[in-house]
């Protein structure tokens, strides 16, 4: 079985502020961690399926936050960007059973985390397909539809697990934060990691 993750950082558990987000700010280097953390938790989960290989995209920013010597032996890592249209899913193609979204947050114009954000924001005030406002996930979703390969786990901010179960009623969700104005009330972080583990050894994977 091969499981495709792609990772951002702005719905990770009690993430709230900009500068906790970037690689180069001191403020990040918990919340950098923490990614990780949840990737590891992510794949541990996955590993419970008799996964055989996992690729994890880091898809924030740089494509530098992870740290690959917390994730399984039996998981690639792919760092930066390769410049393609696939964007925050590179690497991902019809050979995997499932993909699991990590650490993502609602959209541009969107009150569920005091992140949110479609892409480039600060270009445009919304991305909307088909009529609703699009989110990151929303994107990246059709991409693994493209490939035929099923979604099965988000975490990420309340609002976007909520709108995520209008999109696909099968996915299993883990919200662990959910947006008040500029702030966020956020579950404890390593009980949002037993979720994830928990969550992804119990998806459907095909």
């Amino acid at each position: 079985m091969r499981v495709y993750i792609s990772a951002d950082i702005e719905g990770t558990c009690g993430i709230v502020n900009w500068e906790e987000t970037n690689l180069n700010c001191a403020h990040s280097e918990y919340h950098k961690t923490q990614m990780s953390k949840e990737v590891k938790s992510a794949c541990d989960g996955a590993n419970k399926n008799n996964c055989d290989f996992i690729l994890v995209k880091d898809a924030h920013d740089s494509a530098r936050n992870i740290n690959p010597s917390l994730l399984p032996t039996n998981v690639n890592l792919v760092r930066g960007w390769t410049n393609g249209p696939l964007i925050m899913m590179a690497g991902i193609d019809s050979t995997f059973d499932a993909t699991l979204f990590i650490g993502y947050h609602s959209g541009a114009s969107q009150d569920g985390n005091p992140l949110s954000h479609t892409m480039n924001s600060s270009k445009y005030d919304y991305v909307k397909i088909n009529g609703e406002i699009a989110t990151e996930f929303m994107i990246n979703a059709y991409t693994s539809a493209y490939f035929n390969v099923p979604v099965a786990f988000l975490s990420g901010d309340e609002l976007l697990c909520k709108n995520a179960k209008k999109l696909n009623p099968n996915i299993v969700t883990v919200p662990v934060s959910k947006g008040i104005g500029n702030a966020s009330i956020s579950i404890h972080p390593d009980i949002a990691l037993k979720k994830y583990k928990r969550g992804c050894g119990t998806s459907s994977f095909r």
